[in-house]
């Protein structure tokens, strides 16, 4: 019941998660090798005759960024402190202890905008448990499998560093005198490893060949500067005096980053600089718009890099 919950509130909540994508600020977006610690609350939840306080749960995982995929090495400790009853031959007494629990688990998990300072995520993962078999007696004597759901929220601070806020629900199967059941929120920090050094400032916007005129962009942005908006005025009355013609957007990004969403990013550009020229009395029947992603690249460079020229649009006006 507990992860058809979990299951139904992912379904629900991360699409609209997902379309918001344009109110989240850019973050990083390379893959690479990562480290991190965690810890936060555990709730074993009461079971049988035991009755559980709240506990804790730390660990640290090591895992790989494929941009969107991630999968993870993850060892965790739990601990609960809680009462009950216990049968001693068919006497039961009263009885206080300790449950605990060391897992080692296999992740695997989706970032739904990697390319955003603040991405939601969902995983699962399946592993080992040495788990005790009961509020008191032998530590960690009970080997079970074990398994998990997650759903959270990841702030990727820089190119390097990532705070990763989510909740799970981690189960095993029996391991003695209990329902292994718990819910965990776990806060954890992040490092990925070998990331991009950051490129040289955006250079000012600059005429190509009249009437060719081209705009510069942040990286893994689409909003216009101040310089920009300049150069698209000028675009805007190049048009008004040649009178009837064509005007053509295309974008660009450079090779940092996946293919698939540098493509969405150059057609975004394209757009914002469409949008920016009606503003200025260009019509819009008259303005076609193409992404042409990491191709066309106006200084060659080697994948993974942030290369400020090549983050774009060219104003064609024929």
């Amino acid at each position: 019941m507990k992860k058809a919950l979990l299951a139904a509130v992912a379904v629900l909540v991360l699409p609209a998660a997902v379309q918001a994508q344009s109110m989240f600020s850019p973050g990083t977006s390379n893959p690479g090798v990562y480290i991190g610690i965690e810890g936060g609350g555990n709730w074993l939840l009461n079971s049988n005759n035991y009755n559980m306080d709240i506990g804790y749960a730390a660990g640290g995982v090591v895992g790989y960024d494929f941009v969107g995929p991630r999968v993870e090495l993850e060892g965790v400790f739990r601990s609960n402190n809680g009462r009950g009853t216990a049968n001693f031959g068919n006497v039961f007494s009263n009885v206080s202890g300790r449950i605990e629990q060391l897992s080692i688990m296999a992740n695997l998990l989706y970032d739904f905008v990697p390319g955003a300072t603040i991405t939601p995520y969902v995983g699962a993962g399946a592993g080992i448990a040495f788990a005790d078999a009961a509020i008191n007696g032998c530590s960690l004597c009970s080997t079970q499998f074990a398994y998990q759901g997650i759903v959270g929220l990841g702030w990727n601070v820089d190119q390097n560093f990532r705070i990763n806020l989510d909740g799970r629900y981690y189960g095993t199967t029996n391991p003695g005198a209990y329902q292994n059941n718990n819910v965990s929120a776990m806060l954890s920090l992040t490092y990925k490893f070998g990331q991009p050094v950051m490129a040289a400032p955006v250079p000012a916007p600059a005429a190509v060949a009249p009437p060719s005129f081209m705009v510069f962009f942040d990286w893994d942005r689409s909003n216009l500067s101040d310089q920009a908006l300049g150069t698209i005025k000028q675009a805007a009355n190049a048009y008004k005096t040649k009178g009837n013609a064509r005007v053509t957007a295309t974008g660009h990004t450079d090779t940092s980053g996946a293919e698939a969403y540098n493509m969405a990013l150059s057609l975004r550009r394209a757009n914002t600089v469409k949008d920016a020229l009606v503003r200025e009395g260009v019509p819009a029947t008259a303005i076609s718009v193409v992404g042409r992603g990491e191709a066309g690249l106006l200084v060659k460079t080697a994948d993974g890099v942030r290369e400020p020229q090549n983050r774009r649009v060219e104003i064609v006006i024929q």
